[in-house]
């Protein structure tokens, strides 16, 4: 009765000390008011074994939320992570969980114990007595009216309280509802986006059969890049290729995937996101309205949400996983010659969706390419930096040969060609004292969002069209949002316009204008970047590449 209550606040007096933006009420209420409900339902019944095992959900909730906090260092379980959970895959996930061995050892060693002693009481029928479970009752009422005064207190302080964002574990069974809501909408898109156009036209109806190619790496970010500035050689063959723009002060307006990848196939931004993502379509149907043949060529599994409902919109798509195996991103090159071979004299839009350099970073690049050793950590351990940096920055190299060949593949046929490529996001590595790692964490960090971008266009292209290469050279050195101008970019080189084209947002036209910085909360939320949960640090960060916030 004692040490269930208090092994089910752990997670609560964990977040008193993470969630620096917490008023002292507010922390208050998150310790005091679940405490003396825990406490109240543990001595509810004089069979305390059989309420142990009914708060097992309460408990696998709290396991979640000790593993978040290992990974990140802050933060409830977000709306995104619980999406995350149900859209991974299967290696994904076995990949992970193999990494994070001493946090779920310590989730063990809370929990497991109690569940092994509540059986044994249900099993020995030990039962409470009234006089066992009086105090008890008496200290969880004093608590939760505590609790209470706390969070009235709370509410009338400048912060104000918001307890379904603040108060484990209801935050977190909101997150859950808003989740299943998501998951609802995602099921309803071909619905809601059945009438959508976007009125595309071709104003180069006359030229040559042009080929644009939409790159999107994942987990690519933009510190570990030879061509932003890094020590390293990650980018030797990029670097020695003509016609290559680099984008260094490029930022995404989502750290997770399941976000940004749409806004980077979709006209919207941070701002319209949340309203507007269930009832538009991509950037593969802009180019089918405006008479190309298209494709989406993917080295990522399915996993049956809007990412694949894009891809669908496509006349030729192939996913390289449906076979069951394992590909390495070069393979997409090869798919890309070949649907160019079957394509004929018609113009060609592919979008090819990369595995990038997500982790386990080992297993992103064929045995024996790795430049960079010993690479052969897979273990998220701080410890283990120096080897997973070489691990990531061979994945970059590799990012850098698949890249040059789908350049090559298209000078080769001749034609006016174009390649888009940008990062969905970056990725923590241990980079600081806050030991955060991976990406998609509930607040984001300037190496989650500060991510790779160019433009490659060919010596056909460049002789034909020298304007756009002259004005994404001027705008090399500018802000640039890889969110907002993904779409906007690719309809520019193409000459096609649309209903919400905007030139202003495409990086090849001199009348580009910088964005104002924004951010998709977890809560779908258009916010100021400022506003998304970036440290002093992040900013810092920032400040040194020359990026505004």
């Amino acid at each position: 009765m004692w040490g269930l209550p208090l092994l089910l606040l752990v997670p609560n007096i964990a977040l008193v000390f993470t969630e620096p933006h917490y008023s002292w009420a507010v922390r208050a209420a998150n310790i005091l008011l679940p405490g003396g409900v825990y406490m109240l339902l543990a001595s509810w019944s004089r069979n305390v074994g059989r309420t142990a095992l009914y708060m097992l959900p309460v408990m696998a909730l709290c396991a979640f939320q000790i593993v978040l906090l290992y990974l990140y260092g802050e933060s409830i379980i977000a709306i995104d992570m619980f999406l995350n959970v149900a859209t991974t895959n299967v290696s994904e996930a076995t990949e992970l969980l193999g990494s994070l061995g001493e946090a779920l050892a310590v989730v063990c060693a809370l929990y497991v114990p109690l569940l092994v002693i509540a059986v044994i009481l249900i099993v020995n029928k030990r039962f409470t007595t009234s006089a066992e479970r009086r105090p008890v009752r008496f200290a969880g009422a004093v608590l939760a009216a505590g609790g209470i005064a706390a969070a009235v207190t709370a509410f009338f302080l400048p912060q104000g309280y918001r307890p379904m964002r603040e108060l484990f574990p209801v935050n977190v069974c909101a997150n859950m509802v808003e989740a299943a809501e998501r998951t609802a909408l995602v099921r309803g898109y071909f619905d809601t986006s059945a009438d959508f156009s976007f009125g595309a036209k071709d104003t180069r109806k006359e030229s040559a059969p042009e080929i644009y190619v939409l790159v999107i790496g994942e987990t690519s970010r933009a510190e570990n890049w030879q061509l932003g500035g890094y020590g390293r050689d990650t980018n030797p063959r990029l670097g020695a290729r003509d016609g290559v723009v680099y984008y260094s002060r490029t930022l995404t307006e989502s750290n997770t995937t399941h976000k940004s990848v749409p806004l980077l196939m979709s006209h919207l931004t941070a701002k319209e996101f949340g309203d507007s993502i269930y009832s538009v379509k991509s950037v593969i149907t802009a180019f089918s309205e405006g008479g190309y043949r298209t494709a989406w060529l993917s080295n990522q599994q399915r996993n049956g949400q809007i990412i694949d409902f894009f891809g669908e919109e496509a006349d030729t798509v192939d996913f390289l996983t449906d076979d069951g195996s394992r590909h390495f991103d070069m393979e997409l090159a090869g798919s890309l010659a070949d649907v160019i071979n079957t394509t004929g004299s018609r113009k060609l839009f592919v979008v090819l969706h990369t595995y990038g350099s997500h982790f386990n970073y080992k297993e992103r690049y064929p045995e024996g390419y790795g430049k960079y050793l010993p690479d052969d950590a897979s273990e998220a351990e701080a410890v283990n930096r120096a080897q997973l940096i070489n691990a990531y920055d061979n994945s970059i190299r590799y990012v850098d040969a698949v890249l040059d060949s789908v350049a090559s593949v298209l000078e080769s046929t001749g034609r006016p060609a174009a390649m888009l490529y940008l990062s969905d996001h970056g990725e923590d590595i241990f980079d600081d004292s806050r030991g955060r790692f991976l990406h998609a964490s509930p607040t984001p960090t300037a190496h989650q969002l500060h991510v790779p971008m160019l433009v490659w266009l060919s010596e056909a292209y460049r002789g034909k069209y020298p304007g756009k290469y002259e004005a994404a050279l001027d705008n090399a050195q500018l802000d640039v949002s890889s969110s907002r101008s993904a779409f906007h970019t690719i309809l520019s080189l193409s000459g096609l316009v649309a209903k919400c084209y905007d030139p202003e947002a495409a990086v090849t036209e001199e009348c580009y204008r910088e964005p104002r910085r924004m951010y998709v909360n977890d809560y779908n939320e258009g916010v100021a970047l400022g506003a998304s949960g970036l440290r002093k640090q992040d900013i810092a960060l920032l400040s040194e590449d020359g990026i505004s916030m």
